[in-house]
């Protein structure tokens, strides 16, 4: 059977997990199988500023936290009908997605990272996380969190070039930056428009970026919870 990012057949995610963040505490950077796109992650300063240097990317275009609902309860500031459509998207409807919320900034979560990539993954107060995108991330946002060492990046591609659904596509000189990477195949939710997470901000339901499962996400927030997105 051929491995995907959402049946990652013949790897040992633990293994794989431990490595990565082997990789990462030493100030190195990883790229990583999620189901909506490859990504590349960093959780150091030096990690951070060659991700921007090699994507071409903006610091204008923050970086989001790659984590689970855990970390989100620990730094997001949701009310109540927030955390309960982020719970359901995960629980009931399985979908990937990322949040944009006000978040605690002086969480001990946070206390060991670099102000410079607390800033970079951050706009007017609000933090972006990516959550429940596969396997792979989901493991590994569980085994940041208990150890209480974030991890950060965004697509593993030059900027504006559309997210990479397998290894080979990834441009040469961004799988050069990389210490380490994890290769499950092709990406689940690989698509013609090169979509990768869809994101939401949860404090006014706007869409921040429509990305793939959009649709899915839109409906199933208006059947369950009478929420019309904003933006799509």
């Amino acid at each position: 059977m051929t491995a995907t990012t959402d049946n990652p057949v013949g790897h040992d995610l633990g293994a794989e997990v431990t490595a990565v963040m082997a990789a990462l505490d030493g100030g190195g950077i990883a790229i990583i199988p999620l189901n909506v796109a490859y990504a590349i992650l960093g959780r150091t300063e030096a990690a951070v500023r060659r991700i921007f240097a090699v994507k071409e990317r903006s610091y204008d275009k923050p970086s989001g936290l790659f984590g689970g609902r855990a970390a989100s309860d620990d730094l997001h500031l949701l009310d109540d009908r927030a955390r309960e459509a982020r719970n359901a998207l995960i629980d009931e409807a399985n979908l990937p997605f990322s949040v944009v919320a006000p978040f605690r900034r002086d969480h001990a979560l946070l206390g060991g990272t670099d102000g410079f990539v607390v800033e970079t993954s951050s706009k007017d107060g609000t933090l972006d996380m990516l959550i429940n995108a596969g396997p792979f991330h989901n493991r590994l946002a569980t085994a940041s969190h208990a150890a209480g060492r974030p991890l950060f990046g965004s697509s593993a591609n030059r900027s504006l070039t559309g997210s990479k659904y397998a290894v080979a596509e990834i441009e040469p000189e961004v799988l050069a930056a990389a210490d380490i990477v994890i290769d499950h195949g092709r990406c689940r939710d690989a698509n013609d428009q090169g979509l990768s997470s869809t994101i939401i901000d949860f404090g006014n339901y706007s869409v921040v970026r429509a990305g793939c499962r959009f649709d899915e996400i839109q409906a199933f927030l208006c059947q369950r919870f009478d929420i019309e997105l904003a933006g799509g």
